[in-house]
């Protein structure tokens, strides 16, 4: 999956969501998740010295990174100046889609409803999380993505390692996970 900002590739279908309680903490789950591989990271605005951290992992040209629970313009702007390729968001904002879109980033916003769906595209979003994925389930993400053909989309909240099947049969073309990554020692 290709993004139309050609910087930045998800074709690993992964996004590593970083959300800790310290910026350390944060710093190391970054590192080790790149060494095993993934290149593209999010970092949380929830996470302590997020604009800091983005902009010390954005200097690495062999990883992806962005912005998390984006919830205002400010935040995409100094995601942004920190060195973000992409933003995402809990949720459908126009001010925050708008902003993203304008910075030139990559828009991804999370979608539960087919309003929501409707609203994120007509705003500008690039790509669609549905979220949360775990409380809803694959069948009703097949439900409300078949009236919005050919959209990416992205799974998170809740999801497990072993229902990931069941979310690209419903299709799903990535995941943005968190706790499975970093819960699991890595």
């Amino acid at each position: 999956m290709v993004s139309s900002n050609s910087e930045v590739s998800f074709d690993s279908g992964l996004v590593a969501i970083i959300r800790t309680k310290t910026a350390d903490e944060a710093r190391t789950f970054a590192t080790a998740l790149i060494a095993a591989g993934v290149d593209v990271i999010e970092f949380t605005t929830t996470t302590p010295a997020v604009f800091d951290l983005i902009e010390e992992f954005a200097s690495n040209k062999d990883v992806h990174v962005g912005l998390g629970t984006a919830m205002s313009r400010a935040h995409v702007l100094s995601g942004k100046d920190a060195g973000a390729k992409f933003v995402i968001s809990p949720h459908v904002s126009q001010e925050v889609i708008e902003a993203t879109k304008q910075a030139g980033l990559i828009s991804i916003p999370g979608v539960a409803s087919p309003t929501e769906v409707a609203d994120a595209l007509r705003f500008g979003a690039d790509m669609l999380k549905f979220f949360p994925a775990s409380s809803l389930g694959p069948n009703y993400l097949k439900s409300v993505r078949d009236p919005f053909p050919g959209n990416t989309w992205m799974a998170t909240g809740g999801i497990s390692l072993d229902t990931i099947d069941a979310w690209v049969k419903a299709g799903v073309s990535g995941f943005v996970l968190g706790g499975p990554l970093t819960s699991a020692g890595i």
